[in-house]
């Protein structure tokens, strides 16, 4: 992923003008680090089939980070999860105040559909590109899911109501992710079953999540932990141990998946997901 972290600091969004900070708090979240999960699962699957159009996909590539780094941010505000620590770093509304946090997040959304309005793609990839991301980080997704997330983080939700929360929430970029790789790969075959690899990879992604949230610190990581007790967690729900039962369950499924998939595509997700399937053990 270096060259995509190089491409990220040479296209970071700046808006020089007289106001004191925002022009720094634009890409303060973005250069603070991540797994870059999203991302690489893009170009992953660009790759795989067509390596020539990875530098063309690195602008995708970007797009989503920018889509989920917003989300992240929102996600930090005191109206949500009030948190005061993101990827190891101060968040912005605590570095600077709320309204920074809110516009920087309003910006870096609408900056990541310009980036893909300008991709080097046809005008038929770029629209199916803008309308993908479009779709799952929006109303009928991502959004869908933190709406879901805030409104019952008092009430109990049954599996799955709370799989369908996390399914919105947090799979559906995941599997927006490889699907644009797809897209820009000309994979139309494709589409649908790695779309759907990707909701359950998600969901996987959100369980490893609550459990690490129970098993590790602060510092670990780099955001406040043991902080999801009022929350709609599947550790919440099930346990440590029946969390652990769902995620290998999901694991196992996700494995014979992955096995079946083109050799090629195997090959460049295999080394990454296997690693991060089965890293709560």
């Amino acid at each position: 992923m270096e060259a995509f972290e190089r491409f990220l600091l040479d296209n970071l969004p700046h808006a020089e003008s007289f106001h004191p900070h925002y022009d720094t708090a634009l890409s303060q979240m973005l250069t603070a680090g991540g797994k870059r999960f999203r991302p690489a699962l893009l170009l992953g699957v660009v790759r795989a089939f067509n390596p020539l159009l990875l530098d063309a996909a690195q602008h995708a590539a970007l797009a989503v980070e920018m889509l989920h780094t917003y989300s992240l941010i929102h996600d930090d505000l005191p109206a949500m999860d009030d948190a005061d620590l993101r990827r190891g770093f101060a968040t912005l509304h605590t570095c600077y105040d709320e309204v920074t946090a809110i516009l920087v997040g309003d910006a870096l959304n609408t900056h990541a559909f310009e980036v893909l309005s300008e991709a080097p793609f046809s005008d038929h990839v770029r629209v199916r590109l803008i309308r993908i991301l479009a779709k799952n980080g929006g109303s009928d997704g991502m959004v869908l899911g933190q709406a879901i997330d805030c409104t019952f983080e008092h009430t109990k939700l049954s599996l799955e109501e709370v799989k369908f929360l996390h399914t919105n929430k947090t799979a559906k970029l995941i599997a927006a992710s490889l699907q644009m790789g797809a897209v820009i790969a000309g994979q139309k075959q494709l589409e649908n079953s790695l779309y759907e690899f990707g909701i359950d990879l998600g969901l996987l992604f959100q369980i490893q999540d609550d459990i690490l949230d129970v098993t590790q610190t602060d510092e670990e990581a780099g955001k406040p932990t043991n902080n999801d007790a009022a929350k709609n967690s599947f550790v919440t729900l099930l346990g440590i141990a029946g969390a652990m039962r769902e995620a290998d369950k999901l694991a196992a499924n996700l494995t014979t998946r992955l096995e079946n998939f083109d050799e090629r595509l195997h090959a460049e997700l295999s080394s990454m997901l296997l690693s991060y399937i089965y890293r709560h053990k």
